[in-house]
Formats: structure tokens, C-alpha cells, sequence
């Protein structure tokens, strides 16, 4: 697969991710190689990344526990301190391997760590490589609030092994199929088409996906850095479904979601909100609701759940002057954003969705 240029980086797909490591590696000084995993990258994907890498002798590792619960700043405290205590400098150099949770949290801590030490991206999950570790967005939630603190902060370079993805469970891979379906949506149609075929994973079609994901994201993040346009319309189907994420996460009765489960939900909401504000093709919307409930399974959320989703909407990143701002279409592929809806159409969506 042909490696992509971001803004001052390259995404390097296949064993070209190898070869580049290994180059940029051997040009570049570096006083210390660190390897950032979690528990659960450390068993199933560093065994593999040592070997094609061959780092086994030279980086140090570093573990955290799994999970969006752990990615907080109570996580990037201890990490400040172990990077410490092992003589971190700013000529180290971090491999953030793992999931988005550890990419997202790894950028941050190396942006941060004496003012910014330089990171490398190697994002393990299907959410991950199509998502969090392209477009120089790090960052932390602050408690049950997605993503609240972190700053722009571009790697060194993004590398991409599909071998990964065998070490993936199927619900995190629906997880990450869910990124792709807003890429179909709001900028290639066909990948919704290829996408609304599947009763189950297809792997073949998935990694043919990936790389057709990563030029979408990339092309949207060059021209518009910092999210002050464009780059808004990577959000669909996030405003609603990040607070439907923030909610099952933080109510002790209540399962917790997938990312990519609850932006499915959030999707289905949002196009409903598309047809009633700007008349998109009500087809459209119930055929993604159809498949989500067929492929995701249906999320139980209850009347009495609604005002505190809402509630949570207030602290979305996009938000202005305490407006909540929803990114809608008005056909495929065409977005309309900052728009602001009554509560009374945003329970309208939600009820929407409750709806056989």
C-alpha cells in the first residue's frame, strides 16, 4: 500500500511501517526508546511488533491498564513520573502501541513531557488506524467527558500493520467499522455501499477500507489543521453520541459502550436530525438505523435517560457561547455545520432511534 504524507508526516502501511521505523531510527539520535502499551497490546501486539521491528534489545516498556476509564489525566501523572524515573529526556522518543486510548494519551503525555518530546503513532485497533492516531489530535477525557483535555501535536510518523487486527476482538472491530460508515456518509458514498452489504466482519473488504479511510481523514486534516471548518465534518454523529458514550460509561446501572457503538447510535440520530432540518433522504436514514440495530445491536435507552444526554451535550468541544453545535447533511457527502437544534427535535431523535 502506497504510504500517505500528512502535514509533516508520513502514514506507512505494511511492511514499509518497518522499513521507515528502521530508517528514520538509524538517521535520527535518540537517547532512549520507550514503547508505550497497555495490557492489552502488551501481550497480543508487542511480541509481534519486536519481532518486525527488532527493538527487542534497545526500547524500554512501558505498561498502563487497558480501557477508556484509565485514559485521564490520573493515568498521565504516573506516566510523567515513570519517564522520570527512568531518565527520560527531550532526545527520547515514545512509540505510542495500541488503540486509541493509548495513542490519543501517549501523544498528550510526550507533547507535554519537557515541553514535547517526539512520538511515533502504531495504532493497533480498526478505530484506531482509521481514526485517532491520524490528524495530530492528543488528549485525555476528564471524567466521564470525552476528550477534554489535549492539544494539537503531530508523530513523527503513523504506521499501519493489518497483522493487528487479528488480535482484535469482533465487538472492538464493529467498533472501529462505525468510523468508516461516517466516512461513507460524509465523504464516499461507496464505502457506505461496500459497508450496508455485511452480516458479519469481512476482513478482505475491511483492510481495503483502511487505507481508503486514512486518504479521507488525511485530505479533510490538510485542509483544515485545527478544526476551525472543515475538519468539523469528521464529527457526525459525535455531538450525540459522545454524550450517549459519556452517559453509559459514567451510570453505574448502565453497560458501558464502544466508542464506535455509541457514534452508530449517534449516527442514526443525526441523520434523523439531517431529514428533518434539511430534508435529507429519509431512505438513507432508515437504512443506516436498520443496519445499526441488525449489526450493533440496539441500545436500551430509557425517557428517564434523555434529559441527562442532553444535559452532557453542553460539553461538547464544539460547542460556542454555550450553543450546541450538531454536524448534519443535506445529501451524501455534503455537510451542514454548527447547527443548532430545540430540545424538543433532539428527543424527537432520540425517540427516533427507540423506535422498532
Amino acid at each position: 500500500m502506497q504510504s500517505i504524507l500528512s502535514t509533516n508526516y508520513y502514514v506507512h502501511f505494511e511492511e514499509s511501517a518497518y522499513t521507515n521505523l528502521g530508517q528514520y531510527l538509524n538517521e535520527n539520535f535518540h537517547s532512549k526508546i520507550f514503547i508505550l502499551v497497555d495490557t492489552n497490546t502488551k501481550k497480543h501486539c508487542l511480541p509481534l511488533f519486536l519481532k518486525k521491528s527488532e527493538l527487542q534489545a534497545k526500547a524500554e516498556i512501558i505498561e498502563v491498564s487497558a480501557g477508556e476509564i484509565h485514559k485521564n489525566i490520573t493515568t498521565c501523572n504516573l506516566l510523567w513520573n515513570k519517564f522520570s524515573e527512568l531518565g527520560a529526556d527531550r532526545k527520547s522518543i515514545i512509540i505510542n502501541l495500541g488503540g486509541g486510548v493509548i495513542t490519543d494519551m501517549g501523544g498528550f503525555v510526550a507533547s507535554t513531557f519537557k515541553r514535547g518530546v517526539k512520538f511515533i503513532n502504531i495504532p493497533t485497533t480498526l478505530l484506531s488506524m482509521v481514526d485517532a492516531s491520524v490528524g495530530g489530535k492528543t488528549g485525555v477525557d476528564l471524567g466521564a467527558l470525552k476528550n477534554q483535555i489535549g492539544l494539537f501535536s503531530n508523530p513523527e510518523m503513523v504506521l499501519i500493520d493489518m497483522d493487528f487486527l487479528n488480535t482484535v476482538s469482533t465487538r472492538e472491530m464493529k467498533s472501529g467499522l462505525a468510523e468508516i460508515i461516517k466516512y461513507g456518509f460524509t465523504f464516499d458514498q461507496a464505502l457506505w455501499q461496500t459497508i450496508k452489504t455485511f452480516k458479519d466482519l469481512d476482513m478482505s473488504v475491511i483492510k481495503k477500507l483502511v487505507h481508503r479511510s486514512v486518504e479521507i481523514k488525511n485530505d479533510v486534516v490538510l485542509q483544515d489543521l485545527l478544526e476551525n471548518s472543515l475538519r468539523k465534518s469528521l464529527n457526525f454523529g459525535h455531538t450525540i453520541g459522545h454524550a450517549i458514550e459519556s452517559y453509559f460509561l459514567e451510570s453505574p446501572d448502565k453497560k458501558s459502550l464502544t466508542h464506535g457503538e455509541a457514534i452508530a447510535v449517534g449516527m442514526v440520530i443525526e441523520l434523523y436530525y439531517s431529514s428533518v432540518e434539511f430534508n435529507f433522504p429519509l431512505q438513507y436514514t432508515n437504512e443506516l438505523k436498520s443496519f445499526v440495530n441488525e449489526f450493533y445491536g440496539t441500545v436500551a435507552i430509557e425517557v428517564d435517560d434523555m434529559p441527562d444526554i442532553i444535559d452532557l451535550m453542553k460539553y461538547d468541544k464544539k460547542n460556542v457561547n454555550g450553543k450546541v453545535n450538531f454536524v448534519l447533511l443535506d445529501t451524501l457527502e455534503h455537510c451542514q455545520l454548527d447547527v443548532q437544534l430545540s430540545t424538543e427535535t433532539i428527543l424527537e431523535g432520540l425517540n427516533y432511534y427507540m423506535k422498532n
